[in-house]
């Protein structure tokens, strides 16, 4: 068995352009998307980042606001800049790009941002929002698993899903999300024994640690469907994931590249939870 490709830029493009026609009929209504991007700092993977994050407002018609500002840049200021966004009408989503400088508070600035303009979902009435099943903004890259998921019509209830990886961006979430879809969810991470016991028994994996090979042919289950969030180089200095392509890509049903996969997915979604933001400012 081969494992069928779920392609993050084919199932983006698709996405983004029903994003781009709500962003137009929403403009009929007066009211123009409109995201706010801070960079504080001049961190060369954060100004990438960015850049793509621009470049899809552009795309799909969303207004983008971008601040670059010095990694001098007090704590003080940043909040006043959250502060003073959150009261602009014409931005619907504010996004701070992490990491910040040592000196300024992570936490806290995603603190500062109103919950109704959290489009990351990072805030802490957002994550308790997914907790209690209540509505709210996901964050991003989770989320457009999950879009990728449905996507190839694959039905969660009753199946056993292992999450290897617990941050709150990523791992945390996601066991939730799968949780919300009555999978069985099992979360794993660097302090557990045997981490192969776990993964030959799942349906689905989504590997989201960092660390590469960290999943390969032998640990998981033929059949499986294996969602690849890891961003890492191998020894070619090749963008890869975090899990053995080519062996895995022999064992499961379904595989998600690296590049070309979540990666796309994750700005994807920002987009549809600013669109999202926009239309609930319209009808509110």
């Amino acid at each position: 068995m081969t494992a069928s490709i779920i392609d993050g830029n084919a199932l983006s493009a698709l996405l983004r352009q029903q994003v781009s026609d709500q962003v137009k009929s929403l403009q009929t209504r007066g009211v123009t998307a409109g995201l706010a991007v801070i960079l504080v700092g001049d961190n060369a993977a954060s100004q990438v980042y960015v850049r793509n994050k621009v470049k899809a407002c552009e795309q799909t018609g969303i207004h983008s606001l971008l601040e670059k500002h010095d990694a001098s840049m007090t704590e003080a200021e940043l909040l006043a800049r959250v502060h003073a966004l959150n009261h602009d009408n014409s931005i619907h989503g504010i996004l701070v790009q992490l990491p910040l400088p040592a000196h300024i508070n992570a936490q806290k600035v995603i603190e500062a941002i109103a919950p109704e303009k959290d489009v990351d979902g990072f805030h802490v009435a957002s994550a308790g929002a997914l907790m209690t099943g209540l509505p709210g903004y996901w964050p991003c890259t989770p989320h457009g698993c999950m879009k990728m998921l449905e996507h190839i019509g694959y039905s969660l209830k009753g199946k056993h899903a292992v999450v290897i990886g617990r941050s709150n961006i990523v791992g945390k979430p996601m066991a939730l999300m799968l949780l919300q879809e009555h999978a069985t969810v099992t979360i794993c991470h660097s302090a557990t024994p045997d981490l192969k016991a776990h993964t030959l028994q799942a349906d689905v994996i989504v590997a989201a640690v960092g660390k590469r090979n960290i999943l390969t042919a032998d640990m998981v289950k033929p059949g499986a469907v294996v969602i690849d969030v890891g961003m890492n180089r191998d020894d070619a200095g090749k963008l890869c994931g975090d899990v053995d392509y080519e062996g895995v890509k022999q064992v499961a049903s379904h595989i998600t590249p690296v590049p070309g996969g979540v990666g796309p997915m994750t700005i994807t979604m920002l987009l549809v939870n600013t669109l999202a933001s926009a239309e609930h400012h319209a009808s509110s």
